[in-house]
């Protein structure tokens, strides 16, 4: 289950999930050991910033070299599966990239840059949820 706030305890945060577009598209990665798509994002690093993360993620996953990004809010997820069923918390970020590096550096095979979703998430009782909800908010802050 996906939840939404506003803000928690920075301590809290584990993760940061970038929702990314280039030219009014929105990019997905295709991860090379899978056959489907999800957002740009990963784990936090010891002694490292959320914004720290979601700016290494999104040039990891994507090779943005050239990008303005901003936190969106926070979203949790608890799953009985993963970690022992614990609620755990990641920042929600947008970025708009204006230009990218020629490879990629990473378990990333490739970037999808579309005007389509997904059909095919990687998580798909998370990911759909957190596009969705960032996208509402841009389009409430009239951000797209």
């Amino acid at each position: 289950m996906v939840k939404f706030y506003d803000s928690v305890d920075d301590s809290l945060l584990k993760f940061a999930v970038i929702f990314a577009m280039y030219d009014g598209k929105y990019i997905f990665c295709k991860h090379k050991q899978r056959d489907t798509l999800e957002i740009p994002g990963g784990h936090r690093e010891e002694n490292e910033t959320i914004d720290d993360t979601a700016k290494r993620e999104l040039y990891e996953e994507t090779g943005a070299i050239d990008f303005e990004i901003e936190p969106v809010g926070v979203y949790s997820v608890t799953e009985k599966d993963n970690f022992n069923g614990a609620e755990t918390f990641g920042m929600l970020y947008y970025a708009n990239i204006r230009s990218f590096e020629t490879e990629l550096h990473s378990e990333i095979e490739k970037i999808i840059i579309t005007d389509k979703v997904p059909e095919n998430w990687t998580y798909p009782t998370i990911q759909p949820d957190i596009f969705q909800y960032v996208l509402n908010y841009l389009k409430k802050e009239r951000m797209i």
